[in-house]
């Protein structure tokens, strides 16, 4: 089911639910205002931002599609296309694997959530932490940005 959100003239964001289950559960995490909310604070690009959530299943086919792995992971970016001034993106949430590394890491799903999606968001505007400089800049964008959204260092030890 794909619920669309115009969240302005020049962004747009459709959110994606591989089942009316996964839409339940991550409606009872975030509400769809948040989650606009949490894209629109990590990009002012124009364009068209896809947030799909998936179950392990599609999370384990898609992370071996596309780079290998025969694992779900939490979280996967498809960027199409990038300029200056344009955003074309799909961002992949295994619902399964957010709840367990948020469990694991003694967060809030919510805000392991808010988290991920400025993640994938900034991966999708071609920021990476292949190298330590690199991850040290997203790791700031995104402390940043979860700061002026209320939420608190991902990164602080627990």
């Amino acid at each position: 089911m794909a619920i669309k959100q115009a969240t302005s003239s020049k962004l747009e964001i459709d959110i994606q639910f591989a089942s009316d289950a996964i839409e339940d559960k991550v409606l009872a995490i975030a509400s769809l205002a948040a989650m606009k909310k949490w894209v629109k604070a990590s990009t002012l690009l124009n364009g068209l931002v896809t947030l799909r959530f998936v179950n392990a299943a599609e999370g384990k086919k898609l992370n071996f599609a596309f780079r290998n792995k025969d694992y779900a992971t939490n979280v996967l970016t498809f960027p199409y296309e990038l300029t200056k001034t344009t955003l074309a993106t799909d961002i992949i949430f295994c619902l399964p694997v957010v709840q367990k590394e948020a469990r694991e890491q003694a967060k809030t799903t919510k805000a392991h959530l808010a988290h991920l999606i400025i993640h994938g968001c900034l991966h999708a505007q071609g920021l990476d932490h292949e190298s330590n400089a690199e991850a040290r800049k997203m790791e700031g964008k995104e402390i940043a940005i979860l700061k002026s959204l209320g939420f608190t260092n991902p990164y602080a030890p627990i």
